[in-house]
């Protein structure tokens, strides 16, 4: 779309809100708990490698042979792992749920939940070689191909979606990462002692005000935070949140909001909460973990996942490329769709989509991002460095728009090629 079009629409103004979770949230302990599963794996399964580790069937510990899809439920004084593994590393998969629900601070029965007391079950069982055969020789590999990278094939079917905008530093949505701000902000304040009252269970909910698409205030704030039962007052909460929580945040993210509607706590009490007060499953919050609604979804969530599963390493690799469009100045939104078929290496499809705010023609962006990003599973397991433990951090306050080296997914290291392709 022109520019001369763009600027002759009429204003539109509308609202549109967020939610996040803490890292306490039932569902979130659970994500916690599989991706920490997941990254224990990959830790000491690399440590064998570089033993030479051989196991009595003569089968080698190798990183890349490593398959994961750990799920976790937890709900009261009892936690589940289950799931598919393969591998050749053994870890304790006891003591890891124990140590993440102690790092979030369920460490007292009066809390709800206690690490060290809880039941822990594990019911992890092996892969099914049907799935493991398509993804450890693709059909790309069966019918002839011989480029390594066309070895592995997807880990399933599926459609993955991912989404960048300019409208924040980080690339995100401003309701969204205003409410992933303001969860982990509550957590910090519980963890440094400075509201040492708070629980871990906690949400957050922003709603924000758009003009031509544009966010120009907040108009409502959300928070539902455990506390102590000591502490019955809902106006001494706010009073704490306000000065320690929401204006820090929100100061810091330069968006007006005097004369938003604050409301802490609205049911009264918060006590009973974390797995006490609710089940969690893993993968129940996959818009947390993405862009808040503002983006699409394809539905598969990310924790307990590894690498070859696309579910996870598809979008990752698909907010790359829609925050590498934007952040090149090719377009002000970028939504970026990807699809695969199990056993098969080469992406089905390559969909990108800029709401009319592109400032190229989206021909042009589509052939950049063929010319510069390579989407199949091994490129983009080699290209993100995602055989590393490092998805347990992942698991809470979202997987996009923070400012971690780790999250490789979210450089903009791509962004002159773009530019150069669009230019040529």
């Amino acid at each position: 779309m022109s520019e001369s079009s763009r600027s002759t629409r009429a204003p539109r103004s509308y609202v549109f809100t967020s939610e996040s979770v803490t890292e306490g949230h039932p569902d979130k302990v659970a994500d916690q708990i599989s991706d920490a599963v997941l990254d224990a794996i990959l830790a000491k399964e690399a440590k064998l490698e570089a033993q030479g580790y051989v196991d009595h069937k003569g089968v080698p510990a190798r990183l890349d042979n490593v398959r994961c899809a750990c799920e976790t439920l937890v709900t009261t004084g009892t936690v589940v792992v289950s799931g598919e593994i393969r591998c050749q590393a053994y870890v304790d998969v006891q003591k890891i749920a124990r140590r993440v629900i102690e790092r979030i601070g369920y460490t007292r029965a009066k809390f709800g939940f206690d690490s060290e007391t809880c039941g822990v079950i594990n019911m992890i069982h092996e892969q099914s070689p049907d799935i493991a055969q398509g993804v450890d020789e693709s059909l790309d590999a069966r019918e002839g191909a011989a480029d390594p990278l066309d070895l592995i094939g997807a880990g399933d079917q599926g459609m993955m979606f991912g989404y960048a905008t300019n409208e924040t530093p980080a690339y995100m949505p401003m309701p969204h990462y205003l409410a992933s701000r303001l969860a982990e902000r509550l957590a910090a304040v519980r963890h440094d002692g400075t509201l040492g009252y708070l629980r871990p269970d906690g949400k957050t909910q922003v709603t924000v005000r758009y003009e031509d698409d544009r966010p120009v205030r907040v108009e409502t704030v959300l928070i539902s935070t455990q506390h102590a039962p000591e502490v019955d007052s809902v106006d001494t909460i706010k009073a704490d949140l306000m000065e320690h929580v929401i204006a820090p945040v929100l100061d810091a993210a330069g968006i007006p909001w005097e004369g938003a509607s604050v409301y802490v706590n609205p049911t009264g009490r918060f006590v009973v909460g974390g797995p006490m007060g609710d089940t969690g499953l893993t993968g129940r919050k996959i818009i947390v973990d993405t862009y808040g609604g503002m983006g699409r979804h394809g539905g598969g969530a990310f924790s307990g996942k590894d690498c070859t599963k696309v579910d996870r390493s598809a979008a990752y690799a698909a907010r790359w490329v829609a925050k590498n469009v934007v952040a090149a100045g090719l377009a002000d939104r970028c939504e970026v769709e990807l699809a695969y078929a199990i056993g098969v290496a080469r992406p089905l499809s390559v969909m990108v989509e800029t709401f009319g705010t592109e400032h190229v023609a989206v021909e042009k962006i589509e052939r950049a991002v063929a010319e510069v990003f390579d989407l199949r599973p091994g490129a983009i397991i080699r290209d993100l460095d995602l055989r590393r433990p490092i998805f347990e951090k992942t698991a809470a306050y979202g997987h996009f728009g923070r400012d971690d080296a780790d999250f490789t997914w979210e450089k903009t290291d791509r962004a002159d090629a773009l530019r150069a392709a669009c230019e040529a």
